[in-house]
């Protein structure tokens, strides 16, 4: 096996070299991928598991090319569109699901749930502290909000899953009897780590304990396929997401989904289209094969980017930065934090990773203004699927602690070249 680990850290090396990386740079890559070598059998014996779970819904679903070909107009009776929602919503571990086009993000999504499912002046409860910038906007920041246009009440309340919840804060939420409770999965631009689907499962047990009438909703962005199970399978209501994060596997041109009781999936299609027609309407046009295609491939797409992560945390640590979670930690997401310190460190960052993406590797990044953030943010971005951030991506608030987000990565040669020419900007 040394000699195995030997003659991969001599070829990623030896490719290393073709874009003229210093060699501390090379030399701590190379030592990372050693290290990252147990951790990434881990994650392939996982990802089998996962694998086996989709091999196993697309073997009962019975596609055939009719699924495949698309709708246009009002679209009923899209024949494509129910098999892919019955499938989604069988690896969501829930009873049904929405997935569509209108439904252009995951923000979109989670925001047309929260419209449906409260009640004029409801109360909605984030349990999982402050979500993230753009959804903060939606719900409470902006004149169009939930709270400014709909009335809604509006809590935050800390539990972050660990072995001290601070539960006066959460108790004293729920003795608000909210009609929802919002349970953010993956951390976002924040400190916090994400949730596992055991820790939402605790989470669900206090809730339904002490607000038993409130409809728990996880934003699931980034957590898909990461476990076996999913969050509707730990006791949550709802579960929502993105078509163009882990569950496109890279092929998914927009969307996005809500799975989870068929009650309430229902409520909210009557809230997206009109009620009375919900679910029977919505065309695909030519995104069918692409939707099916992606999920078919999501779960190796997901390994590859815990892969890349893990080799993300491996290299900056041997650099001598701080990072979240550490190379083989467990990951209940598709997220690094990786801990720079400054705004320069963060653009040379930036700026590497930007050269070696497949799109616009020629772009410079500057940070910018962005809809739904109150700071600039500088991101790198490069993929096929513009947003795509299950492709090789990062992003950062320029905020202290001056942190740098990396998400996904379809395949771990990319990813760890693209890598190691960011810690080169770092370093430079």
């Amino acid at each position: 096996m040394k000699a195995a680990q030997s003659s991969l850290g001599a070829a990623l090396a030896t490719a290393a070299e073709r874009f003229e990386l210093p060699a501390s740079v090379i030399d701590a890559g190379v030592h990372a991928l050693e290290q990252v070598q147990p951790a990434w059998r881990a994650r392939e014996a996982l990802g089998l598991e996962v694998g086996a779970k989709v091999v196993a819904a697309f073997a009962r679903a019975g596609i055939d090319e009719s699924h495949l070909a698309g709708s246009t107009g009002y679209a009923y009776h899209d024949r494509g569109r129910e098999a892919y929602e019955a499938l989604l919503a069988g690896l969501m571990d829930a009873p049904a699901a929405l997935a569509r086009l209108q439904l252009v993000s995951g923000t979109h999504a989670i925001v047309a749930a929260l419209r449906s499912l409260l009640p004029s002046g409801g109360t909605l409860c984030s349990i999982t502290g402050a979500p993230y910038d753009t959804l903060r906007m939606a719900i409470a920041d902006h004149p169009s909000s939930l709270v400014h246009a709909h009335g809604v009440r509006y809590s935050e309340a800390v539990w972050n899953g660990g072995i001290a919840p601070r539960d006066e804060d959460v108790m004293d939420a729920l003795r608000r009897v909210p009609d929802v409770v919002f349970v953010q999965r993956s951390r976002g631009y924040a400190p916090r780590p994400s949730l596992s689907v055991a820790q939402i499962e605790r989470l669900v047990e206090l809730v339904r304990a002490h607000a038993p009438g409130a409809i728990v909703l996880v934003d699931n962005c980034y957590g898909e396929l990461v476990e076996q199970r999913e969050p509707t399978a730990g006791g949550a209501d709802l579960v929502v997401g993105s078509l163009i994060k882990n569950l496109g596997g890279g092929l998914a041109t927009s969307g996005a989904y809500v799975a989870g009781r068929a009650d309430l999936i229902a409520r909210i299609a009557d809230g997206v289209f009109a009620p009375g027609l919900g679910s029977a309407v919505g065309p695909t046009l030519d995104t069918a094969r692409w939707c099916f295609a992606g999920l078919h491939r999501a779960a190796h797409a997901v390994v590859e980017s815990l892969k890349t992560l893990d080799f993300a945390a491996a290299l900056f640590a041997a650099l001598g930065f701080g990072v979240d979670p550490q190379a083989g930690a467990p990951r209940s997401d598709i997220i690094q934090a990786l801990k720079l310190g400054s705004s320069a460190r963060i653009s040379g960052f930036t700026r590497g990773l930007q050269r070696m993406l497949p799109v616009n590797a020629r772009a410079l990044p500057e940070p910018g203004p962005v809809p739904g953030y109150a700071d600039p943010v500088i991101m790198a971005g490069g993929a096929f699927i513009s947003g795509s951030t299950l492709e090789l991506s990062s992003d950062a608030p320029l905020r202290e602690p001056y942190d740098v987000y990396l998400q996904g990565g379809l395949d771990v040669t990319h990813g760890m070249l693209a890598l190691m020419s960011a810690a080169a900007g770092v370093l430079a």
